[in-house]
């Protein structure tokens, strides 16, 4: 305001109120009010003319959520604005770069929706101020002749670009974007092999049956002498919170077959499982026992009846603590990483796109992502690891091998 002409400053745009976050101008019934993202009803109540969301990608909780309460405050006509330095290629902003139009597109005139989000990229070698010490053209090695080549950079400016790779190493090309794909891709911290994902994601084949609307998928039928596992990973059943996940897993193979994802009862669950159990030759039942698994492994022994379950250290159930978790997760991205045929789904693997570590270096969902079905799949791969070892077999490639006797044994 300090830099506003007097006319202007003490005219229409003079301040009746001002503190840290809200300025007022009475003449023209107008504010300016800035809020914390971390507010669960951030914009609730407004009616917003022109809203700047900044660093969206790094909103703590939902940002899913806080975004959408945004939007309905913001008036027909208003203009959003969302910018962000990268954080992974999961969560709201991610989302919200993809589904925006490119901004050549926008300017031929191509249709496109009056809220449609047009994507500008800003490269850091927009800011004149980002220059190093001269590389001469001789010393530049491919790469850098490439970024002379095609976006015109100066020797000063590749100086300054080894000046970031000293001070930030990987983590430049999140700070220092160069391209819009690269950038989203070298940040974040998904607990898998993001160009692995990718791949498969665009390999899969859809499955051969859906059931239950859809939220049961088949890819692999019941095949005889084949031996199975149902994992399962159970939740409340609420509307709201985490859905209830199956997934089926061939034991000599460690293919995926079926998978289950659905908000449902633990005595819903329990039935469920034990049909697919059946179905899949009397499979062995591995329910993860931590909070609503209890209820589950009691209505599957009790009013189900059925009696082939998963016992670790002789109690009932596969129980899922903070020395475990780390264990079976990195068995599953290992399996991922040299064998990505195994898994069938898109789902499981869009659920590993965005099941990340934290500042303390655990691994969950991403904030308003669910990892259900990568918990299952984990729990199913490290049953089949401890059921190979007992009869002294271990999965590589796809096959089973008899330590012992090196004696291969096809499954």
């Amino acid at each position: 305001m300090e830099g506003l002409p007097d006319d202007l400053r003490e005219g229409p745009l003079r301040l009746s109120r001002a503190n840290t976050g809200q300025m007022v101008f009475a003449a023209i019934d107008s504010e300016y009010r800035i809020s914390s993202a971390a507010e669960m009803n951030a914009g609730r109540g407004l009616s917003i003319q022109n809203l700047h969301c900044s660093e969206v990608s790094r909103w703590p909780g939902d940002a899913r959520q806080t975004l959408a309460g945004l939007r309905a405050a913001l008036a027909p006509q208003g203009e959003l604005v969302l910018e962000s330095t990268p954080n992974g290629a999961y969560g709201a902003f991610y989302e919200e770069w993809n589904a925006g139009t490119d901004e050549a597109a926008a300017d031929d005139g191509l249709e496109r929706s009056d809220t449609c989000l047009v994507r500008h990229f800003l490269p850091w070698w927009m800011e004149p101020a980002y220059v190093g010490p001269v590389v001469p053209a001789e010393a530049m090695h491919a790469e850098e002749r490439l970024l002379v080549e095609r976006y015109g950079l100066t020797g000063e400016q590749i100086g300054f670009r080894r000046g970031l790779e000293r001070s930030y190493g990987e983590l430049r090309k999140q700070e220092f974007a160069e391209d819009a794909e690269s950038c989203f891709r070298a940040s974040g911290a998904c607990c898998f092999d993001v160009d692995t994902l990718d791949q498969r994601l665009r390999e899969t084949m859809e499955p051969i049956e859906r059931r239950r609307n859809g939220a049961l998928q088949v890819w692999l039928k019941p095949m005889h002498g084949c031996e199975y596992v149902v994992a399962v990973d159970s939740a409340g059943g609420g509307s709201d919170g985490d859905f209830a996940a199956v997934q089926v897993v061939e034991i000599g193979t460690g293919l995926q077959c079926a998978e289950l994802r659905e908000r449902m009862r633990p005595e819903d669950l329990a039935r469920v499982s034990v049909e697919l159990a059946k179905e899949y030759g009397r499979a062995l039942i591995a329910v993860e026992r931590n909070n609503h698994g209890a209820a589950v492994l009691a209505y599957v022994g009790t009013r189900e009846g059925y009696t082939r379950v998963y016992r670790q250290r002789g109690e009932q159930g596969w129980l899922t603590t903070a020395a475990s978790k780390p264990e079976i997760v990195a068995r599953l991205r290992v399996l991922l990483s040299e064998s990505p045929e195994r898994f069938m789904s898109k789902r499981l693997l869009a659920e590993c796109r965005t099941f990340v570590a934290d500042e303390h270096g655990h691994a969950a969902a991403a904030p308003g992502a669910h990892d259900d079905l990568v918990m299952a799949m984990a729990i199913a791969q490290a049953v089949r690891a401890e059921m190979l070892e007992r009869r002294g077999l271990t999965a590589w490639g796809g096959r089973a091998f008899a330590v012992a006797s090196g004696t291969s044994i096809g499954r």
